[in-house]
């Protein structure tokens, strides 16, 4: 049984890379699990994505790299606000056109220079194994802030996913919300790109979230159950990577999308007693 936790006692980056991964599979499954009542997984999706350009403009000029991942984070969600309520294109379109402008603008930025190999690399697939105890304290902290603001939110933000009019009927600002969501979503994906990567996170966000979601329609437990998920998927990952030498991060998304698909065969073999998504 000690190869179960030989290389979490022996090792101290392991020790690190789990309580890392760890800490984003409790933000991303909270977040990842708004994403999916609302269906906003191509907005998860784009933010991973549309940071690449900020990320690799903030290594080109020597300063932090979640600075600019902030900053790319914040041009997609402004953007996307911005045509949408100047124009009469849908979200998607406007979601669409930056995903691809800001991917796009991210590879040109790359190929100015020649020293971006090792650093793109990090960028896409994450640095789990090399993660630093202030990157997991960044990461902690915004676990905290995602785990209050969705826990306060949690009534509104059911009733968004429902029906907005009606969520404007019970007296809340639709407007605020979505903006507090929005940024729920942005700095989750910030936060956890040096652990995962952005390629990965979006696995994070959507896998352990979709499985929570076959089990149950309560939002609370969803929750819970979706950060469980993502956990378990963390520490079999790294210990598949460790034991075989493979990419530590990929291998956590690998674990996690495996899971979805497991419970996705396995559910229709059980009886189903969920109760209607109105209990939250």
């Amino acid at each position: 049984m000690e190869v179960l936790w030989d290389p979490f006692v022996q090792s101290a980056f392991m020790q690190r890379a789990l309580v890392a991964a760890v800490l984003v599979a409790v933000a991303t499954g909270v977040v990842g699990t708004l994403m999916v009542l609302r269906g906003m997984a191509f907005l998860g999706d784009a933010l991973a994505h549309g940071v690449l350009p900020g990320i690799a403009g903030a290594l080109l000029i020597g300063i932090p790299s979640f600075i600019g991942a902030l900053a790319g984070a914040a041009v997609m969600i402004g953007g996307v606000t911005a045509v949408t309520r100047r124009t009469r294109l849908s979200g998607d379109v406007a979601i669409g056109l930056l995903f691809v402008g800001m991917l796009a603008l991210g590879v040109v930025v790359v190929s100015r220079s020649s020293e971006f190999a090792g650093s793109l690399t990090e960028i896409l697939f994450g640095e789990v194994l090399g993660v630093s105890w202030t990157a997991i304290a960044w990461q902690g902290a915004v676990a905290v802030v995602v785990v209050v603001l969705a826990w306060l939110l949690q009534r509104p933000f059911l009733l968004m996913a429902m029906d907005p009019d009606q969520a404007r009927v019970a007296g809340y600002r639709v407007g605020i919300l979505e903006a507090v969501l929005l940024g729920m979503i942005a700095v989750t994906v910030v936060a956890s790109f040096t652990v995962v990567g952005t390629l990965l996170v979006f696995g994070m966000l959507l896998a352990p979230a979709g499985t929570a979601a076959l089990l149950t329609r309560r939002v609370g437990p969803m929750m819970a159950l979706s950060s469980l998920i993502g956990a378990l998927s963390a520490y079999a990952g790294l210990l598949l990577s460790w034991h075989f030498d493979l990419a530590a991060g990929a291998m956590i998304v690998l674990v996690a999308i495996a899971v979805f698909f497991v419970v996705l065969v396995a559910q229709p073999l059980v009886p189903s007693r969920r109760p209607h998504p109105e209990h939250a």
